[in-house]
């Protein structure tokens, strides 16, 4: 028995390590693009579920980090960039499926792109690249419009395609917003 409660303390010490959780939210990528390559009822609930607790990991990295005192700044360029990996293949895998159209996801990605060699511009000098509060938002809303467009047909009389593409259409609005407020913030680091 105490050779149990031993093994439980040190796998909850790895798993409550933040880097653990980050590195969870990028091994749920490829079954998330298992479960979405079927595209039937039962793959797109199992892959909102998927989804849906690699993104909860998101809140209790950054929590365990804050709490623990284990903020890295591999912490700090591996949690957003996970984030972007999850948020990507998702929207890239509900294209073909005609769930969200190209170019809303062409756009979204593109601001990530953008953001992510800024913020490295940013490291390279010395900034703090920490998330900002509207970039959380950001992905907040992402994740919301997300889920429901991952499960996509109705369930007890709710259309979740319908409530995913119009939280998608305020994720993308937020999604520019915050892009255009990293470069007028950070716009030292990038003059020439």
């Amino acid at each position: 028995m105490r050779d149990w409660k031993e093994t439980r303390g040190k796998i909850w010490t790895v798993l409550k390590h933040p880097n653990t959780l980050t590195l969870f939210r990028v091994a749920a990528v490829p079954i998330l693009i298992i479960l979405l390559t079927w595209g039937n009822r039962l793959c797109a609930l199992l892959s909102a579920f998927v989804f849906s607790v690699a993104a909860i990991t998101d809140y209790f990295d950054g929590y365990f980090a804050r709490r623990y005192g284990l903020v890295s700044n591999l912490g700090k360029i591996l949690d957003p960039l996970a984030d972007k990996l999850l948020v990507a293949s998702a929207l890239i895998m509900l294209i073909p499926l005609g769930r969200v159209p190209a170019w809303m996801v062409c756009v979204i990605l593109g601001r990530e792109l953008a953001i992510t060699g800024l913020r490295n511009i940013i490291s390279e000098q010395g900034g703090d690249v920490a998330a900002s509060t509207l970039g959380k938002y950001k992905t907040g809303f992402q994740i919301a419009a997300i889920i429901p467009l991952l499960i996509h047909f109705s369930f007890f009389g709710i259309d979740f395609h319908k409530v995913g593409f119009t939280l998608l259409w305020i994720a993308l609005a937020v999604t520019l917003w915050s892009g255009a407020d990293y470069f007028v913030r950070f716009r030292r680091y990038i003059e020439y």
